[in-house]
Parts: structure tokens; sequence; C-alpha cells
């Protein structure tokens, strides 16, 4: 990872830490760290940080074996605040919850917002072997037919009780209607703000 700006002296020499999933944005718990923390942290790829009551670096996880492997970290604009992306190894809390706040950090919803960053990214950068490309390539009719198929096909996967084929059907239905509102230009966001209308009548 790249060095970080970091002004530590704002803090005397502390500055907090929130941790969040990566995956589900869901902030899990905050810490703090000095400057040999965030060293330590940046070098072995797990959160360290520094504990204010034993007065000594802590790995988290270093005894429960629930680490918090770091995905990214951004400074905030006045460089004295850490926002860390992780992947937690089961729970963050020491009481055995999800979070140190006692939220639950299950859904997987948010990578939706990433599939759409990458579907996006194929239809204005293109390139050969990808499929999604491919599928802008032929045009907004063939685009919508996919849709059409895979919704036909869940439809035939429901009346079965195989939930491995109903899942991957799902999950194609829900790849290829987002595949069409890129290529009709829409946003997921404006879907949600009809739903949300439709839930405030």
């Amino acid at each position: 990872m790249e060095e970080l700006a970091i002004d530590f002296e704002k803090g005397e020499g502390l500055v907090p830490a929130i941790i969040q999933d990566v995956d589900t944005k869901k902030v899990l718990m905050l810490g703090y760290m000095n400057e040999e923390a965030l060293a330590k942290s940046t070098e072995s790829g797990k959160v360290t940080f520094f504990s204010r009551t034993k007065d000594r670096l802590w790995t988290k996880g270093e005894t429960s074996g629930n680490f918090l492997t770091i995905h990214d970290i951004q400074v905030d604009c006045d460089k004295d605040t850490l926002l860390i992306y992780v992947k937690p190894t089961g729970p963050v809390c020491h009481k055995g919850d999800d979070t140190c706040f006692a939220d639950t950090n299950r859904s997987k919803t948010y990578f939706i917002d990433r599939l759409r960053e990458i579907i996006k990214d194929r239809k204005n950068n293109p390139s050969d072997t990808s499929y999604t490309a491919s599928l802008f390539n032929k045009g907004i009719n063939k685009v919508a037919q996919k849709v059409g198929e895979e919704a036909v096909e869940i439809v035939i996967e429901a009346k079965d009780d195989n939930k491995e084929l109903f899942m991957g059907e799902a999950a194609d239905l829900l790849f290829h209607y987002l595949v069409l509102l890129e290529a009709k230009g829409y946003e997921l966001d404006e879907v949600m703000d009809v739903l949300v209308q439709r839930h405030r009548k």
C-alpha cells in the first residue's frame, strides 16, 4: 500500500480508525492507531490497533483468530481519521456479535453496486473477451431477449426443488437485468426511487 499522509499530532499521536466491511459496507468497529500500528497494519495486511488501556499494539484477532484482513485504507479530508475496508474472519465484537454495535453483518447486496460499475466499464471500455461487452455490441434487442430467456428459465426452475439450479438462474436474471438497465441508460437507483415512492403511498 502507498504511504498515507496522516496528521498524528492532532490526536497526540493517535487517530481514530473506522473499520468497515468491504462487501456489505457495514461499520464493524472503531479503534485507534498510532504510526507504528498503521505501519504494522499495512505491512501485515491485518488490522492492528494501539490499545489505550493496555498501552501497546494489538492485532485484532490475535487471540480469537477473527482477523480483519485489509482491502483498502482511505484518509479523510482533514488527514486525521482512517477508513479501513476489511474482510472480517468471524465475529468482530469480543461479545460474539458481528459488529461492536450489535448489528448483524450478513447482507451482500452492496456487491450489486460493484457489479453495476463492472457492467458500465464493459460498456464504455469493451474488449473482445468480455461476454458483457458482446451483449452491448449485439444491441438492445438481444439484451432484452436475454432477460426474457432468463426470466422463463427461473420460472421453470421455481417449479422444482433444486436450490442450486434456481439460484443460478436467479443470478443470471439479475445480471442480465442490470445489463439491460445499462443498455437503456437507466440507473438502478431510478428503479429504487419508484419503489420508494410506491412504499410511501
